[in-house]
């Protein structure tokens, strides 16, 4: 007998097979308690945490707390309604005011998720007879947005700018062409060579470019506006898209851009106009971290500190990284399969220190990784105690001598 879940099968055999072994589930840890942007309790047991994407910390800032709970007073707990209806609030427009000013742009638009502005920014951007072009290592958002839509998808090899100029010359010159590119590819930690890629699509007529900024936002380039800036493409990128849930440090998404017709996509764009808006206090707390990044350089420059740190001394342990050089604030830890990853996740987890496991289909083919993300906030005490429950762990379970 078989129903709508049997395809699922073959995986529920494989989770109570993994499970079987004694190890905890990898995607079903629960914080009991969060101290801090580093520190929680799980499990009645104080453990750093790794694996939040909290790269700026800012989810315990006081001034980001006030604001989300004056906001909470002010305007209640919900809007209950779309942003072409009822919802939307003075926050809103003082959130996308934020956004305006910290990108230096005529336009912006806040969405209830990140995954929301991906899904909804290439589904109506690019429609019958369109073409998206898309890195082959897009995020699922990106993946999804297109299915959404009705353009034609093409993709490319991982951050091959020779790939992504031949297959953009094998389209029809008159059609419209979005290319979608990622400032930091979220499971390996590496980046985009965004001048080149530039340079390449510039080459093709009737071509627009979105660059998804969510783990550069923060603290790549001068104002923290993501790698697009730190290697200055300012000028040739049509669309940035991001999220409120990394170094913002709450929830939603956003697009942000100069585009003179911009404003009608919120009339068209089903993601934006049929779901319910953040509430006031998610807008609140969104803006008042978006205006204290504008002036965090020091707290980018210590997260750099953190990242060169951590690569450095686990490539000294002995494993294989994602990167050879730190390229972000994700550092990925390359396991030889899935038992060995689980093993060291455990392993990691019971000496008090929190990572994210990913497998496929999150990653490419073929690949187990341990993903680590590096705060602010983390001392250079922590990132020491890191590397020495790395250096217990991987010995324990093998991974390294």
């Amino acid at each position: 007998m078989t129903d709508l879940f049997s395809k699922f099968d073959a995986l529920i055999a494989e989770r109570e097979a993994l499970l079987a072994t004694g190890v905890r589930d990898p995607f079903s840890i629960v914080m009991d308690e969060v101290k801090s942007p580093t520190l929680a309790i799980i499990k009645g047991k104080e453990t750093i945490l790794l694996g939040t994407y909290n790269y700026m910390g800012m989810t315990f800032d006081p001034d980001v707390i006030q604001a989300g709970k004056d906001a909470l007073d002010n305007f209640g707990s919900g809007t209950t309604g779309s942003r072409v209806l009822n919802g939307t609030y003075q926050g809103h427009r003082e959130c996308e005011d934020a956004l305006k000013e910290f990108y230096g742009t005529e336009y912006a638009m806040v969405f209830s998720t990140g995954y929301q502005a991906n899904l909804g920014m290439i589904s109506t951007l690019a429609g019958k007879g369109d073409y998206v072009i898309l890195d082959a290592d897009s995020h699922a958002s990106i993946y999804d947005g297109c299915a959404l839509g009705n353009a034609e998808i093409v993709r490319f090899r991982h951050n091959n700018v020779e790939d992504l100029d031949k297959r953009l010359g094998r389209l029809p010159a008159e059609a419209q062409k979005l290319v979608v590119l990622e400032g930091v590819y979220s499971m390996l930690g590496d980046i985009a060579p965004l001048p080149d890629m530039v340079a390449a699509v510039k080459k093709h007529p009737n071509t627009m470019i979105l660059c998804d900024e969510a783990h550069g936002m923060g603290f790549f380039g001068a104002n923290g506006r993501g790698v697009f800036e730190e290697l200055g493409c300012e000028n040739d990128i049509d669309f940035v898209v991001g999220t409120f849930s990394k170094s913002v440090g709450t929830v939603g998404g956003f697009c942000v851009s100069n585009h003179p017709k911009f404003e009608v996509l919120r009339l068209v764009c089903r993601p934006y106009v049929f779901t319910a808006s953040l509430p006031p206090s998610v807008v609140a707390t969104a803006a008042a971290s978006i205006r204290k990044l504008m002036h965090a350089g020091d707290k980018r420059a210590h997260l750099w500190e953190n990242s060169r740190r951590l690569h450095n001394g686990l490539t000294e342990l002995g494993f294989k990284l994602g990167t050879q050089t730190p390229q972000s604030a994700i550092i990925a830890v390359i396991l030889t399969d899935q038992a060995q990853a689980v093993a060291m996740w455990q392993a990691l987890l019971e000496l008090g220190l929190y990572v994210n496991m990913a497998r496929p289909p999150a990653t490419p083919a073929g690949t187990y990784l341990l993903r680590c993300s590096l705060c602010a906030e983390h001392s250079g005490e922590q990132v020491e105690k890191i590397l020495e429950v790395f250096a217990q762990a991987g010995r324990a379970v093998g991974c390294i001598a």
